[in-house]
């Protein structure tokens, strides 16, 4: 398939949700089945480039950065770090899916964005047609089964939780602008070194990750997960909350996921829905580094599964 040129026919949109600026690409068949694509950390919606290409003709897609990355608003963390829980968060997505007229809608989410879209089905159930997560087991279930082996390969997750603002001094300073340590992260954990992304993406992710606001941004989104979305997680699971759609569960086959946990099955005992999903040959940049695999994947899992979906007024 030949390349199209950086997000042709998407649009970008800014959005005001609940005081914070949401900045989307909105783009694909008008009259489609919605899909929401939800992003990772270090990265921005531009991740999605090579699979938003090949959905394009299927679906309505909307590639928004979440709050605290690419062009959304960054505030700063509060005291509880409320402000960047993956409820909140999942609140963003909601309204700004509301604000562009889409009632009902499937969600996709790698890394972090899997987290907000976990949560997203969680709090606006009867929205969500389907979900599909990528290169992630529940928070709560990876955080009780920490070991030695688990923190040496998730450093970053018990790194980036520490007060403010050691850890953001320490990778802005590290080269000078947080790029070294961005880069280990890009590099580090794909399937060898930097080659799966594109130059223009690795740009991007470059230019809204090296600032001040946004590396405080991604620690407050690490110390909300490691503090106030486990007791959100617990609460939902002492109630009994499930996940109510269909889910598909995809991973990567040398990752850390396949090494330590059985995604399949922790995802199952947290879905009410059918489940669905599969290893695959690469490493965590699923969508960058297989982006074919993914796309045909989720053409095949969402296509059914949000055909009820409302259309975009």
């Amino acid at each position: 398939m030949t390349t199209r040129p950086w997000f042709d026919g998407f649009e970008a949109t800014r959005h005001d949700v609940g005081g914070v600026q949401i900045f989307a690409r909105v783009g694909g068949r008008r009259d489609g089945p919605p899909v929401l694509l939800l992003h990772g950390f270090p990265q921005t919606h531009a991740m999605w480039h090579r699979v938003a290409q090949r959905l394009a003709p299927h679906f309505s897609l909307v590639l928004p950065d979440l709050r605290g990355y690419g062009d959304s608003s960054k505030p700063p963390g509060d005291a509880d770090h409320a402000n960047y829980s993956k409820r909140t968060m999942a609140q963003d997505m909601a309204a700004l899916m509301t604000q562009l007229g889409h009632e009902r809608f499937a969600v996709v989410g790698h890394d972090r964005g899997g987290r907000v879209a976990h949560r997203l089905a969680l709090d606006h159930a009867a929205r969500v047609t389907a979900l599909s997560v990528l290169d992630i087991a529940p928070t709560l279930d990876m955080y009780e089964a920490t070991d030695m082996a688990f923190a040496s390969a998730y450093y970053h997750w018990f790194y980036l939780i520490q007060p403010a603002p050691l850890p953001e001094r320490m990778i802005a300073g590290a080269g000078g602008d947080g790029r070294f340590f961005q880069h280990g992260c890009l590099g580090g954990w794909g399937a060898g070194g930097l080659g799966h992304i594109e130059p223009a993406a690795l740009a991007e992710y470059e230019r809204c990750f090296c600032t001040p606001d946004a590396i405080h941004s991604a620690c407050e989104d690490y110390r909300a997960a490691a503090g106030i979305d486990l007791e959100h997680d617990r609460a939902s699971r002492a109630a009994g909350q499930r996940i109510a759609c269909d889910m598909q569960v995809l991973w990567a086959g040398k990752g850390v996921v396949q090494r330590m946990f059985k995604p399949l099955d922790l995802w199952r005992a947290q879905c009410a829905g059918t489940v669905t999903g599969r290893a695959l040959p690469t490493g965590h940049f699923l969508p960058e580094e297989l982006p074919d695999e993914i796309a045909t994947a989720l053409i095949d899992m969402l296509a059914a599964r949000s055909a009820d979906a409302a259309p975009a007024r």
